[in-house]
This record gives structure tokens, sequence and C-alpha cells, in this order.
């Protein structure tokens, strides 16, 4: 198979796109479509500071490198969950691409430690609070995320979701008709009050495959593992199902996430905005005074249980 734009060996097919590239044009189209996703969604400027949440795996390290290469000013906040084994490996990946790609071009690494937060790892943390791992970690993550780069007066966070991760969380939240998160599945959410920083998503018109080809062209050492908390979530059921559907159409999760977003702008004139509703909606939490819909927000609870656990 020869690549569509050179004479080269493609080393990856696009069905979807009709098409097929060889390293460096791949190289070249994934990068143009992330400028193209920054660009149509309004996301940042090249003088905006950026927070890149990294985990050590192909999509956050991917995109921590090419906004280096596409010239934007990053930085990166790495969240030790304290997964025995797990941790240690995503750890490593991460801090040996900082070293070896980001720190050359002026880039640093923040890790933030739960253990020192919770007195425990995330496991033993859900455990003590009798709640899921994934969702207590949710809860972390973006709780510490959004602490660090509001603290740090960062101009926007950004995350590596793919396109397969945003139509598996739509199909999810249309199935269960979650109206709530619907309105928050955009790929560029808003600062809309204060203790909230703006949070984007640049890879959002690139598949999975797509951006773990990227990476082995590139040479980017990331953690092939999958987190071992995450085995039975729904979320890769949805993926599943969407990855068959796409076998037997190619473009389908494109088309179905495309096209709930061109449906949410065209509603955007008539429907109250995001900023609107989180102005009516959101308050200062009384612990720590980030955004929250109750008294005090879940994050504050969740440490709060903990505490009263290990007493």
């Amino acid at each position: 198979m020869r690549c569509r734009k050179c004479p080269k060996r493609a080393v990856l097919g696009l069905p979807r796109h009709n098409t097929a590239f060889c390293g460096d044009c791949l190289t070249e189209f994934v990068r143009t479509q992330v400028q193209r996703a920054i660009k149509a969604q309004q996301m940042f400027s090249p003088e905006d500071r950026i927070l890149v949440a990294v985990s050590g795996g192909k999509d956050s390290l991917t995109l921590w490198e090419i906004l280096l290469k596409l010239g934007y000013r990053v930085d990166a906040l790495y969240v030790d969950l304290g997964i025995p084994g797990y941790s240690s490996r995503s750890k490593e990946k991460v801090e040996q691409f900082a070293k070896v790609v980001a720190e050359p071009c002026g880039s640093q690494l923040t890790i933030h430690t739960v253990e020192e937060d919770a007195g425990a790892g995330i496991k033993e943390l859900a455990n003590m609070i009798k709640r899921p791992t994934c969702s207590a970690c949710g809860t972390i993550k973006r709780y510490q995320f959004n602490r660090v780069a509001w603290q740090n007066h960062y101009d926007v966070m950004a995350t590596g979701h793919n396109l397969d991760d945003e139509a598996a969380r739509l199909l999810g939240n249309v199935l269960q008709w979650q109206e709530e998160y619907l309105q928050k599945q955009s790929p560029s959410l808003p600062a809309s009050v204060e203790g909230f920083a703006k949070k984007v998503k640049p890879l959002y018109r690139m598949t999975e495959r797509e951006i773990a080809a990227y990476a082995v062209v590139n040479r980017i050492d990331y953690l092939v593992e999958e987190c071992p908390m995450a085995k039975g979530a729904k979320m890769l059921v949805y993926k599943d199902a969407l990855n068959r559907l796409e076998a037997e159409s190619p473009g389908t999760k494109q088309r179905f996430y495309w096209g709930f977003l061109d449906r949410q702008e065209k509603s955007s004139s008539v429907a109250p905005s995001m900023s609107e509703i989180d102005q009516t909606t959101l308050q200062p939490c009384t612990v720590c005074s980030q955004p929250t819909t109750a008294g005090t927000c879940s994050f504050c609870r969740m440490m709060a249980r903990a505490k009263t656990a290990v007493k």
C-alpha cells in the first residue's frame, strides 16, 4: 500500500478518509488536524499558557508532543494515583518524556501524589469511602487538574481525549438520556465562573488508532497497558460497540460525534449558554472555594469521608 500524498510506503490506512499515509505524511496530517481543532473551537492562542493533563499513555503524551512541535507554551501535570505497579510505570514514562522531549523546549512537569492528600492510594481510598474506583479517580483528577491550572494562572487546561473517547461518552449519555452531561460534551468548555479553568480536547478529531500510529512513528515511548482499575467499565463496552459499527461502516464515529457538535452549535442561539447555566447554579465550595452545585464540593466531601473512615 502506497501513501496517497507521496511515493513512499504507507504505514497506516485511514478508511474513514479513504486514504493512507507514510510516516511523514501521517505526522503532518495529525498535526494539521489538531491545529484545525484548535482553530475551529477557538481553544487557545500562541500567547496562552496551556496545562496538559498527562497519564503516561499515548494520547496525553502525543498531545503534549504535538503542542510543543506546533510552538505553543505548554506545561504538564501528572496525578500519581498510587496504583501498585501501574502508577510507577506510568510515572516513569511521563518523567522520561519530560526529560528527553519537553524540558529542552522549556516545558515543565508537575507531579501531584494522591497519597499525600488522602493518606492512601486510589484503590484503598475508594474502598474506605465505598465508591467505585473509577468514580473516585475521576473526581480526584478533575479537581486537581482544575486546581493546578487555576492556581498557577494557566489560560487553559488540555486533555488527551480522542474521537473514540468522545463518541463512546456521547453514546453512553444518549442511552441514559443524561441531558446535563450532553451539554458538556463540547471539545471546548469555557472558564464560566471564578475558579474554573477553560478546558479543551485538541485530539477530538483523531481516532485512537491514528494517535497510536503517530506515537509509534514519532517514537513516543508510552505505557501500552490499560489501567487495571478500568476493567468492567461501561465506557469499554460502548467503545467496543462503536468499533464494530466502524468496521462495517468507516466514519461512523466521526459522523456520530461531529453530527452532535453541529446540532449543538445550531441550538446554541436559542438555548442558555453553559456559562449562563454555571453562573446561576454554581457557588464556591465552603471548604476549598472551587465552584460546586452544593455547599461542599464532591472532592472535599470525599476527603472528609476518607478522614472519618481512617478514624
